[in-house]
Parts: C-alpha cells; structure tokens; sequence
C-alpha cells in the first residue's frame, strides 16, 4: 500500500510540476495572450461489454421508451374526461395521470413530488454515489444514445479518432452529416413527445404535421430541439463539469460507507505493462492499458481517485474486468467499494446509517401524507368571499342583508344539482338576484366550477340576538348532494351595525 501510496504521489507531484512550470514559462512570457476559457478536447468513448453496460443499455430503453411513448397511452375516464393517461391540460387547468386528477388548487402535490424528488436523490446519493447520474439523468440517457449513434455510423472509438484527424473527403462529409442529421431526427422526436404531453397526442400530431398546430408548439419543439442537439450532441460532459450543479452538491452526502466507483490502489500499484509468462511477483495487477480512460464517457482516469467529473457509469469496471480475464487476474480491481473497506477484504457496507435513517423516514412520511390526503380529498369543494363594499345593506323594512360570492368546484365528471343550507343565523332569508327556480338549488357542470352571487337576509326582529354582540356573527354555507351524500362547506360572517353602549 505504501509502494501504491508513493508512486500514485509521484505521478501526482511530476504532473503537479509539469503544470506549474508551464504556467511559469507563459507568465513570463511577455506579450503572451490567454484565452479566456479552455477549448474542449473531444472524448470518442469506447464501447464497453459487461454487466454495467447492460444494466445502461436496459435503463436507456425504458426511460426513452417510458417519454416517447407514454403520452400515446389512453386511459377511459367517462365521456366527459379526455382519454389520454397524461396529459397536461393547460386551457382546461388540469393535470390527468391515469385516474388521479389534480385540479390547480392542489398544486402541493407538485410540491410534495418534487420534495420527494429531492430526498429520494438524497437517499440514492448517500447509498450509492451518483447513481442518478450515471444511469438515470436526461442528460446521461441522451447523451448515451447520442454517442451510440456516432458509433453506429462512424465506428468505434479508434474509427472515429481517424475520421476526425483525416482532411474533409467523401467519408467524412456523409459520415459526419448522417450523424448530425440522425442527432437533429432525435432532437425534434424528443420536442415533439415534449408538446403531446399538453395537449391530446393523435390530434396535435396530426395538427403539426398539416401546420395548423399553436404556435408555441412549434416554438416549444424548436427550442426542445435546440437543447437536447445541443447538449446531448455537443456538449456532453461539459453540461455535467460546468452547467450542472450537482456535482458539487452531492460530495456532503458522501461519507465513508457509500458505494462508490473506486479503483483499488493496494492491489494495482505499481502498475505497468505485463507480457504473459512474466512473473506478477512485486507489481500490482494494473497493467496500465488505459481501458477505464478509453470507455470513460468524462475522459478521466479513474485510478486518479475520487474526481468532480465521475459519473458513477461504471463502464470502467466492465472495461478492467475484461482486461482481467484476459491476462489471468481476478475481477475487481476497479469496484464499487466504500472508503471503509479494505483493500482485497469484504465489502463493508452499511445502509443503515443515521443520514439514511432520516432521509427515509422522510420520504416515509411526506409520501404517507400525500397518500392519505388523495384518498380522502373530496370531490366537491366550496369556497366563499364576502363583499367588501358595502359590508352590509340595512333594508326599509329594518332588516340587514350581506352579499357574498359563492364558488363551488365539481370535480367529478357529472353534472351535479346541489343543496345550499346556511347554518349559524337565525331566520335567515337566502336570496339569488335574476335567478330561476329556488334559490337554495345550485347546478354545476362536469369537471367545473360555478360562480354563484347569492345574498342573505336577517329580518330586524332577529338582530338583537345574542350572536350579533359584536357586530358580525359567523355563517356556514353547507352544500348537499342528495345523490351521493358528498357535502362541502365554507366559512363566512354575517355583518350587522354596532350596538351603541
């Protein structure tokens, strides 16, 4: 470990001073000129074989599957509802996920959704590392697909090394424009998927394609179109190196027993080049064929220890083990392992941990919350306002009337007829201007909600009652419907003139 620790150092300290003697040299040059950013070196990341791999391979076709598909699902909600399983329905201010339906009062379910995000990152991140984003993040997903297409059309990481550095003929020109016209195909498939979740799917397609689409659909696909090319196709790891903020954030949830992409220094060091028949006898088992750099989609040496720009991918450990097998060495030497665990020893892993514990119960919780709140939300709901000017009328015949607006939200898909009952005034009088039929009968429509002016009359003999002492007593507007029972309430006052003392 000793021999691994003083030679990693070695190389650390050359490299150190190979940087600070350049910079010197340019410092002092006089009349140098220094860029103001890094240019980007192209990384062309070899195709790894193996189990992590395939593990990207399958998580690629469901996360693009899940988004390219999913808003092409139908799902029957009644004759009133639209049958899309998700849809975003902005004109009609509703969000459909197959039978939950959440209306823009109840927007706390996107807020407990993305908090249950942000600790289900944070648990994730304490346990394993980056996982996210190494398997999981759009930009990952997008960006793999992406390179998977440059190696479809203009081979592999060798292939495409030649093509770049060879002058513009007939092979490169096809080679890079197929590719950059495959990369723009993807964009706009990934815009447009974008758009069919606000709107119905069949009909804006349709709609798109004879150009009588909304114009912000065009505009969303072009800008979806725009990034995803972008990001995916020419920027790649600079989005997670520079744009992304994660990277920095995820370090403070790293302690010594999260799993981490980790190369064991004890066992390869000191590394070198091996021929068969030699002896492995006082050398490590690295034998410094640079696969993990060749298949790393950041362009890092992951024999350099813990780095910003790891993803946690784990293609290097299928690149190493390949390389294993073939010269005779157990697997292995690049692993998922903790800062606890020995090299060569039995991985000590503890989930169980009190970060964990917290994060956990967390999600337990808030998830255990929402649950019962959309299980036992109503679907009838009422709200009420009362006038602000005048806050009372006082009638000729002596009695007091307050005005109110009444709102009422039918959340189901059929029409209702309800009840309106008034609770906490005595003698009260319920009055609907240029209103037909009783005044305590109120309709609303399916999937709407209904502004209703209404009126309350307290006649004078009831004033001096006890529940107007202080010049205002409280009133409950109850809803009924006799067909189901459902019943909503709201809360109110009823305003009368002050007592003179």
């Amino acid at each position: 470990m000793a021999q691994g620790g003083m030679a990693r150092s070695s190389r650390m300290n050359n490299g150190s001073a190979g940087k600070a003697a350049t910079q010197a040299s340019a410092v002092s040059a006089p009349g140098t000129k220094h860029p103001l950013y890094k240019s980007r070196e192209p990384i062309y990341p070899k195709l790894a074989h193996g189990t992590y791999r395939r593990i990207k391979w399958a998580i690629m076709v469901v996360t693009l599957g899940i988004y390219y598909l999913l808003p092409w699902l139908r799902f029957d909600r009644g004759p009133n509802a639209p049958d899309q399983a998700v849809l975003l329905d902005l004109p009609g201010r509703r969000f459909y996920f197959f039978w939950i339906e959440i209306w823009p009062q109840e927007v706390y379910y996107l807020t407990g959704l993305l908090i249950l995000g942000a600790l289900a990152l944070f648990l994730a991140t304490s346990l394993f590392g980056r996982v996210w984003c190494g398997y999981t993040c759009p930009q990952t997903v997008w960006t793999d697909l992406f390179i998977h297409v440059e190696r479809w059309i203009q081979g592999d990481r060798n292939r495409r090394i030649r093509l770049d550095r060879q002058p513009w003929n007939f092979e490169k020109i096809w080679k890079k424009g197929l590719t950059h016209l495959v990369w723009l195909l993807i964009a706009v498939a990934t815009g447009g998927a974008w758009v069919f979740y606000f709107a119905d799917a069949p009909t804006l397609m349709h709609e798109l394609l004879v150009g009588t689409a909304p114009a912000p659909a065009y505009i969303a696909i072009g800008a979806f179109t725009f990034t995803t090319y972008s990001l995916g196709g020419l920027m790649r790891e600079q989005v997670c190196i520079y744009m992304c903020p994660w990277p920095r954030i995820q370090g403070a949830m790293f302690d010594e027993y999260t799993l981490l992409v980790s190369y064991d220094e004890q066992r390869g060091e000191p590394r070198g080049p091996h021929k068969k028949g030699e002896p492995w006898e006082g050398r490590g088992d690295c034998v410094d064929c640079r696969q993990c750099v060749a298949v790393c989609p950041m362009g890092i040496d992951i024999r350099d220890g813990p780095q910003l720009e790891c993803i946690q991918c784990a293609l290097c450990i299928d690149a190493c083990d390949e390389i294993m097998d073939r010269v005779g060495r157990p697997r292995r030497l690049i692993r998922y392992a903790t800062l606890a665990t020995p090299s060569g020893k039995r991985l000590e892993f503890k989930p169980i941990r009190p970060r964990t514990v917290i994060y956990a119960t967390l999600i337990v919780l808030i998830g255990g919350l929402m649950l019962y709140s959309l299980l036992t939300r109503s679907d009838l709901e009422a709200s009420v306002l009362h006038d602000r000017n005048p806050l009372y009328v006082r009638l000729s015949d002596g009695g007091v009337r307050n005005g109110y607006q009444l709102k009422v939200l039918n959340k189901s898909h059929d029409a209702r007829d309800l009840k309106l009952s008034i609770e906490g005034l005595p003698a009260v009088s319920i009055l609907r201007p240029l209103h037909e039929g009783p005044a305590d009968r109120i309709r609303v429509d399916p999937d709407d909600v209904a502004a209703v002016r209404l009126y309350l009359k307290v006649p004078k003999a009831v004033l001096r009652d006890s529940a107007f002492d202080d010049g205002e007593a409280e009133v409950t507007f109850r809803l009924t419907d006799p067909a189901s029972g459902s019943q909503a309430e709201a809360h109110s006052v009823f305003r009368v003139p002050t007592r003179r003392r």
